[in-house]
């Protein structure tokens, strides 16, 4: 049965272990004096050895014949624990084992000796799952545990880690394995395997692994089930990566501004089987590298990914500046992180390249400096361009619409008002001094109250001040003036100012009532607009007589609010101060010819009704 490479090639003893010898002499030399402690917390990130580690460290303290502080992989004890037939050496997983139960039936089951080892050893991965409760209750006997009882912990995230726990254990850092290690590794076990993998091969896959032998060497199995020679191009073509030659064009494409050249090649990238994540982390790594050449020139060499050689970065950094690759930097690392939830990868991508090519669509602060400082560097070249005489190219304004060619003239005669394209409206007409005053027409726009009689208007529901009429029937206008051939804007007899007088007619009584009432009902609750809906009244001589139908009513509106409401609108309507009496009954009666009066003065505000006697 096949086994995957990194099973079959993990370490069995210290010696093999790569890129971790600052941890694994200290504890070799520590089962060589006999001199291990009761629990170990190994942390680091992925694929560094922490549980390789604790299970030669397992193999180490119970080996019937170490060598020099290794296990001989050899004795019963070594071969047992190897293939998990021995349950004195346990590994568990925290991530399923994180109850406070599964651990208190661990610290009962520790109590009992081992049955044939000297140790019984408890391997714990991921221990940062385990609950509050569950690290309570290993507290007890990770402190002060029996003579054959070994605890080795392992996680990826210490800081989940309670102090509590860390105080109690050694704590061994794993580091990242550096890439020359791991390369050296993968060409070690490729030999073995006969795998062809050439040297440049070897280098590509021992960068992509970031830190991890485990992760190289699963590259190397994947990578090597396609057959053929594995070189550097073969390894891009199995893991559907860019490489480094096309994500230079790419970033040369977006530090020239050419959006529709970057759409292009990405989609020629897309065609061609690339993943559109790692396009955009291999533009992310190349920008890192970018940023740090531009800000550590001189002790930067330590710090980039050894993917791009030097002239390439440096050809890139030209004309660039900090303040460029830092947005490129920052907005490539956002993208990437939202790729994860992303419905539409592809799209998303895009609208990225479109971001890094025109730092104004990116709707922040970014796009206010970008258009200033655009603004900035044509403003530089102005002077220069001045003095040699160059034309200055002015911002582009949107263009109004050409204006149509006149057209001919024609004939005042001929020419109706309809033709022109805008009519011009019609010209105030001129004031004649001859005139007496108050045949002056006045122009509309100066009049503060509308005329109850203007050739076009909408009817007034309710005027500001009640018109002032005479008790006889409605006289005609006069002929209209020459006026340079104008009408008049209003009648003579409208222009007349209406002085602010107390009514004398019912009919203007009843009228001025009716004004009160209906402002009334916009400064009271509805309860009391109710109840002065019933009544009735008139409004005489400084008077303002409320009739209402019944006591009830009367008790009602008889308050301080609904009397000072109706004497304020009455004085604004009379404009001197009124009283307010309230009476129970109803009004006198109105005669005929009052009657007709009423009828008139209502009917006058339309223009469409004539009323003639």
């Amino acid at each position: 049965m096949y086994q995957a490479l990194y099973r079959k090639w993990r370490p069995k003893t210290f010696a093999d272990v790569t890129g971790q010898t600052h941890i694994t002499e200290t504890l070799q030399k520590q089962v060589a004096e006999g001199r291990t402690s009761h629990a170990y917390l190994f942390t680091g990130t992925r694929g560094t050895g922490k549980t390789t580690c604790a299970k030669i460290l397992a193999k180490a303290v119970n080996c019937e014949h170490p060598v020099d502080g290794n296990p001989c992989c050899a004795c019963p004890s070594c071969l047992g624990i190897e293939n998990g037939s021995f349950l004195d050496v346990l590994e568990l997983d925290a991530a399923s084992n994180n109850g406070v139960d599964q651990v208190r039936a661990l610290r009962d089951e520790a109590i009992y000796s081992p049955a044939r080892v000297k140790k019984r050893v408890y391997i714990i991965d991921e221990v940062h799952m385990l609950s509050i409760s569950a690290f309570n209750a290993l507290l007890k006997i990770l402190e002060e545990p029996p003579e054959h009882l070994m605890f080795i912990l392992a996680t990826t995230e210490l800081h989940k880690v309670p102090a509590t726990i860390l105080s109690r254990c050694q704590r061994f850092s794993f580091r990242r394995i550096q890439p020359k290690d791991i390369e050296a590794r993968l060409q070690y076990v490729a030999r073995q395997e006969n795998i062809p993998l050439t040297e440049s091969g070897a280098e590509l896959l021992s960068r992509l692994a970031d830190g991890a032998l485990r992760d190289a060497l699963s590259l190397l199995d994947q990578c090597a089930a396609a057959g053929g020679n594995l070189d550097a191009q073969a390894v891009l073509d199995t893991l559907g990566l860019a490489g480094g030659l096309q994500t230079v064009k790419l970033l040369e494409t977006i530090l020239q501004r050419d959006a529709q050249a970057a759409l292009l090649q990405l989609n020629e990238l897309y065609q061609g089987g690339k993943d559109i994540g790692a396009v955009l982390g291999e533009l992310s790594t190349l920008t890192r590298d970018l940023l740090l050449c531009k800000t550590a020139p001189q002790g930067c060499a330590a710090l980039l990914s050894g993917s791009f050689d030097a002239e390439t970065l440096k050809r890139l950094c030209q004309g660039q500046s900090t303040q460029r690759f830092l947005y490129l930097s920052a907005t490539l690392q956002q993208c990437t992180a939202d790729l994860y939830y992303s419905a539409n990868r592809r799209t998303d991508a895009e609208l990225c390249l479109l971001r890094l090519c025109d730092e104004g669509l990116s709707g922040d602060l970014t796009a206010l400096t970008a258009r200033m400082q655009r603004l900035e560097d044509r403003m530089a070249v102005l002077p220069e361009a001045i003095r040699q005489g160059a034309p200055v190219e002015a911002p582009a304004r949107p263009q109004k619409a050409a204006k149509p060619a006149p057209k001919p003239a024609r004939p005042a005669d001929d020419a109706p008002p309809w033709d022109d394209d805008h009519p011009p409206l019609p010209e105030e007409p001129p004031i004649r001094e001859d005139l007496p005053p108050w045949d002056v027409p006045a122009p509309p726009a100066k009049r503060e109250t509308p005329p109850p009689a203007a050739p076009v208007r909408e009817p007034v529901r309710q005027p500001e001040a009640p018109p002032v009429r005479e008790s006889t029937p409605v006289r005609q206008a006069p002929p209209a003036r020459d006026n340079g051939g104008f009408a008049p804007a209003i009648r003579p007899a409208e222009a007349a100012p209406a002085a602010p007088a107390a009514p004398a007619s019912p009919a203007a009584s009843g009228e001025l009532w009716r004004q009160l009432s209906e402002g009334c009902k916009g400064q009271l609750p509805p309860m009391y607009r109710a109840f002065l809906d019933l009544c009735r009244g008139a409004v005489a001589d400084g008077v303002i007589q409320v009739y209402a139908p019944d006591d009830i009513t009367k008790g009602r509106l008889d308050n301080d609010r609904v009397l000072g409401v109706l004497r304020a609108q009455g004085e604004s309507l009379t404009g001197g101060p009124v009283q307010v009496r309230l009476i129970v009954g109803t009004p006198p009666a109105v005669s005929p010819d009052q009657r007709r009066e009423m009828l008139i003065q209502f009917g006058s505000q339309f223009d469409a009704v004539r009323i003639e006697d």
